[in-house]
């Protein structure tokens, strides 16, 4: 969860006034602050643009018409935040995203303008490759050289213990997102920009390990609305089998095989679950040990606990997609979520949906 102070987490349970902020900067390096009547912020882990945003605005001089207006809009970026005001006349705003504007629209003479914009993966995902790119030396290493190639000035921190790879040729017209993502699943990670537009290399966090980071409690002075549970196997593999052969380093080809072997566990691997193994597959790895760091890493976020839930509650745009949050039903029975989408308006009062990938159940 973006960091944010105890006044502000008790604040969201109460009656307050919400305070959004939406930033346009130009390419021109004007920077205009746009009065808005409405729209919001999605987030989403499953998707390859993680952020997206839709801003309502009466403001029709946003529309571009002449060339100028349009050189200073294409390219130029969106920046939003939401928060509280406390009342005492400060107030206490998060940052939900940096976006690239993709389009505007609205009628001329009376509005509304509807801007729309995706968090800056965008940015990386549309440059495509016109020339061969060979991806060495380490997972951090070649990320953030793939990054910069389309924003030299991008910032890109790893919370992961960097892990060297084997070269890997990306051809002409390859997507370098998609390339990006391959390189961090050597380590057992993903990448995504984050709500301050920072790229972060970091793995998912373990939903068994992880400290809950909010309470949605269903009890007088709660943020709970509603809740629906589920169960599904789709998509849960108790087996990852990583596979690597590299024949730009004559590198022979490497496997290893990661199963849960928990005989306690619900998904145990030739119990009553079966055996339902994921293949991945790189040339990034060239060592039975990376192979098997991938796989392990993999199977951690492969055998999630087969439980999801979609929860309403009231806004907390301090979330993160990973994060855990302590469920209390109206029956008082507990339950730890794992994050994996919200949408946060950026009007007064709306609902909160969050969609869950995992579940378990709490003491």
């Amino acid at each position: 969860m973006y960091p944010v102070s105890d006044r502000f987490l008790a604040r969201l349970a109460e009656s307050h006034t919400v305070a959004t902020r939406v930033q346009l900067f130009l390419t021109t390096g004007q920077v205009v602050d746009i009065e808005h009547t409405g729209g919001s912020v999605t987030v989403d882990r499953s998707q390859a643009v993680r952020r997206t945003c839709t801003v309502a605005t009466a403001d029709v001089s946003l529309i571009p018409r002449t060339a100028g207006d349009k050189l200073a809009v294409y390219g130029a970026r969106l920046r939003i935040t939401r928060g509280v005001e406390y009342g005492d006349g400060t107030d206490e705003l998060v940052p939900l995203g940096v976006f690239r504007l993709d389009s505007v629209d609205g009628d001329v003479t009376d509005g509304p303008v509807n801007l729309q914009g995706k968090d800056l993966s965008i940015v990386v995902a549309e440059d495509k490759l016109t020339e061969p790119w060979k991806a060495t030396g380490t997972v951090v290493g070649a990320v953030t050289a793939l990054i910069q190639r389309s924003i030299p000035d991008a910032d890109v921190i790893s919370l992961i213990v960097d892990t060297p790879i084997g070269a890997r040729t990306f051809d002409a017209e390859a997507d370098p997102w998609a390339g990006c993502q391959e390189i961090a699943a050597a380590a057992g990670a993903e990448v995504y920009p984050n709500a301050d537009g920072v790229f972060v290399i970091a793995t998912l966090p373990d939903l068994m390990t992880a400290t809950p980071v909010w309470a949605i409690e269903a009890t007088e002075g709660g943020v709970y609305i509603k809740a629906d549970r589920g169960m599904t196997s789709a998509n849960v593999n108790n087996g990852v089998l990583a596979k690597g052969e590299n024949t730009e380093e004559n590198a022979p080809p490497v496997q290893y095989l990661a199963t849960d072997d928990d005989p306690n566990s619900p998904t145990f691997w030739g119990g009553p679950f079966g055996r339902r193994p994921k293949f991945i597959s790189s040339s990034t790895l060239t060592t039975v040990n990376a192979c098997a760091q991938a796989a392990n890493l993999e199977l951690a976020k492969a055998k999630a606990p087969n439980a999801s839930g979609d929860i309403t509650s009231l806004p907390n745009p301090a979330l993160e997609p990973g994060d855990v949050v302590r469920v209390t039903h109206p029956d008082e029975t507990k339950e730890l979520h794992q994050v994996a989408s919200f949408s946060v308006p950026l009007d007064e009062g709306g609902d909160f949906p969050i969609t869950t990938i995992s579940a378990k159940e709490d003491a």
